[in-house]
């Protein structure tokens, strides 16, 4: 019931707004796609283009649904792997490493932005010097980055490791350590 429903109204109306934002912008390219889309909109509102072909639509738009969500699904059951794998660490640094360092990382990116703008609200004479000293930081903020992403990196192969060693051992993985 709800596929007619979006058949009719929705994909119309986002064909529309579509075709509408692309026409205001100054591209050759934009212009034509605006001017396509357009036509498309047409095409539906006076029946040029069947129910047949657009419940068609909608079954690929539902596969692409059903796409996203898997893709989703797997995203989250890695990232619980990944915190069940750091909480039945026996070292309590390790489970709290990346914490730690991610949470540093925010900190300091978000002093750096703060401080850039109170500069560019207060002192706007010296705007342009901040800017330009904020974007030679590029450098060591590739490195923290970087050194954060090898940590995620070799957390996911020790994360791999353990569950392995799990299932040949046929065992559960260690409780938690909370009070750590």
């Amino acid at each position: 019931m709800v596929l007619p429903i979006i058949a009719q109204v929705g994909i119309p109306v986002l064909v529309k707004g579509l075709a509408e934002g692309l026409s205001q912008i100054k591209s050759p390219l934009a212009q034509g796609a605006s001017a396509a889309l357009s036509q498309l909109g047409e095409a539906m509102g006076n029946g040029a283009i069947p129910d047949s072909q657009l419940g068609e639509l909608h079954r690929h738009l539902e596969k692409l649904q059903e796409i996203e969500s898997g893709e989703r699904s797997n995203f989250v059951s890695q990232v619980n792997e990944s915190l069940r794998a750091e909480i039945s660490s026996n070292d309590p640094y390790v489970r709290r490493m990346r914490p730690t360092f991610g949470y540093i990382i925010a900190l300091t990116w978000g002093v750096q932005m703060m401080s850039l703008a109170y500069v560019v609200v207060f002192d706007t004479a010296q705007a342009s010097i901040v800017i330009d000293a904020v974007a030679e930081l590029g450098t060591i903020w590739a490195v923290g980055l970087s050194v954060l992403g090898i940590y995620v990196y070799k957390r996911s192969e020790e994360k791999k490791q353990n569950t392995q060693i799990f299932e040949r051992k046929a065992i559960k993985p260690p409780k938690p350590h909370y009070n750590e």
